[in-house]
């Protein structure tokens, strides 16, 4: 009986062993980042937008919009909808070190909270986006997305790293 007992205790420390190198191989695929460059990227995800509504935007548009300055970051790709009654935007951003995807994601929070504000109560399906919007952290990028392809947007996201 002893034997027996100790044989099951065995294959237990060995089933708990293979599910944590599971858990630690899962967590690294996800929080990994890319080795592609920015541009590579870049390109990808601005291949399946939208731009019939959606129009690239320069650095002084991105500041104006989300307060962050362009020039902090490796790369920044921005798109945004022309109308001001459209909560729609694109956005992907490489940081230069994982100690700003902090700020960067506090800054999209409230941004959004900051829309939803403003559209409340006028143009309720932009407010039905922006409660939907996609923030997604891999590594250094970070995606986001208020657009009703979000989903769609986000999987080119990471299909291209």
């Amino acid at each position: 009986m002893t034997k027996e007992r100790f044989a099951k205790g065995g294959i237990i420390k060995y089933v708990v062993l293979v599910l944590i190198v599971i858990f630690i191989v899962i967590l690294m695929l996800y929080t990994s980042g890319s080795s592609k460059p920015f541009e590579e990227i870049r390109q990808s995800v601005a291949s399946v937008l939208d731009k019939s509504n959606l129009k690239e935007k320069d650095e002084a548009s991105f500041k104006r919009n989300t307060g962050l300055n362009a020039a902090d970051y490796s790369g920044v790709m921005y798109y945004a909808s022309e109308s001001n009654l459209s909560a729609e935007e694109v956005l992907l951003i490489r940081v230069r070190s994982g100690s700003q995807i902090q700020e960067v994601r506090e800054t999209l929070e409230a941004r959004i909270d900051s829309c939803i504000s403003d559209f409340d109560g006028y143009v309720p399906e932009e407010v039905k986006l922006l409660e939907e919007a996609v923030l997604n952290v891999r590594g250094n990028y970070i995606f986001f997305a208020v657009a009703p392809k979000a989903e769609e947007y986000l999987e080119a996201f990471r299909n291209s790293l």
